[in-house]
């Protein structure tokens, strides 16, 4: 497939800067896949399309407060992006505006009130840009970052500085059912759900079930490669654990559809279904789902907007039809939809 397929206009002015007003007051497009008819609706109505004996699959990962701002001892500015621990002690991290940094360094690792929080050595730079830095505490890097860090907002939301509310971000980039620490990216199409939109699923006779795929930095990075498949896909962490599977399951067996939400739900599920039926499972997956793969598991998917040449709208292609999302694309452009982490929702069926 060519890159260039994954392309489609977008007004800059449709990428959402924050999230609607209240969670489920965010649209929802709805795309039938066999007959291409599309629905538009609020996301408040989601359980006008969802079944007793469905099976809401949800991504459990908790974004960690990821981003943070350092400076040099010389008082340049840095900024970081923690990706994940890096041994015992160190992190691994992208520092921008680092050129100037040496390894054997300390930086200064400050707080949101931009005061010095605490002291770090800077201790290798990888061929990616990358760092590893050795901050002066024992505490998990969890808890230094719940103290300096601010959500890792993508790069199309602007925040400089960490924005004016970052309180607002911390709360609203995260799902209201987030438990297991480790993402360094929301799950975006969860972000919509409230307890009470799945309290009525669950009286209405609508299955939940958890899985955990902690989103990486890599969700981002855009395909430059003119060939689909020569694209380097990224990894990322993932667990279905023996409950959830037999859960899930139980559902498809018993004529109920197993709808993921989130493409990160997707790809656990299709990485656990490899061999056609679904196991318990965790490690590091690098499926790449692009159109002609089959779907071993998946019946519908609740998915946000994705951004042009990336590998997340290739997935959807893949589930839906190119020429069926494509049209969905030019639609919610047409009728000013949201995109992105922040925008507004598809429902896939």
């Amino acid at each position: 497939m060519k890159t260039k397929d994954l392309e489609y206009y977008l007004p800059e002015e449709l990428i959402a800067q924050k999230p609607a007003d209240a969670r489920s007051s965010s649209r929802l497009l709805v795309l039938d896949k066999q007959n291409g008819t599309l629905d538009d609706r609020l996301f408040s109505d989601i359980g006008d399309y969802l079944r007793v004996g469905d099976c809401l699959v949800l991504n459990d990962t908790k974004v960690l407060s990821a981003r943070f701002f350092a400076k040099r001892e010389t008082g340049a500015s840095l900024e970081g992006l923690y990706l994940g621990q890096a041994g015992e002690n160190a992190w691994h991290i992208m520092l921008r505006n680092a050129r100037k940094v040496k390894p054997g360094e300390k930086i200064l690792l400050l707080n949101r009130d931009k005061e010095v929080y605490m002291k770090a050595l800077a201790c290798h730079r990888m061929g990616d840009g990358s760092w590893f830095i050795e901050p002066e505490t024992d505490r998990p890097a969890e808890e230094v970052l719940d103290n300096i860090g601010y959500a890792p907002l993508p790069p199309y939301i602007s925040r400089p500085g960490g924005g004016e509310n970052p309180e607002m971000d911390r709360k609203r980039y995260q799902t209201v059912f987030a438990k297991k620490e480790g993402a360094v990216a929301a799950p975006t199409a969860g972000l919509h759900f409230t307890e009470q939109i799945l309290s009525s699923l669950e009286k209405k006779g609508v299955h939940t079930s958890r899985v955990t795929l902690h989103v990486g930095a890599g969700t981002f990075k855009p395909v430059t490669a003119s060939e689909l498949s020569n694209h380097e896909i990224h990894s990322e962490k993932y667990n279905l654990s023996k409950d959830a599977a037999e859960k899930i399951n139980a559902a498809k067996e018993n004529g109920g559809r197993i709808i993921a939400v989130g493409t990160t739900s997707v790809r656990t599920l299709e990485t656990a279904a490899a061999g056609g039926k679904l196991e318990a499972c965790s490690g590091e997956t690098r499926l790449f789902i692009v159109p002609g793969v089959k779907f071993n598991i998946v019946d519908a998917m609740i998915t946000n907007f994705h951004l042009p040449r990336s590998t997340l709208l290739a997935l959807v292609g893949a589930f839906a039809g190119m020429d069926k999302i494509m049209t969905a694309y030019k639609h919610a452009v047409e009728k000013r939809y949201r995109f992105f982490s922040y925008g507004d929702a598809m429902l896939i069926y």
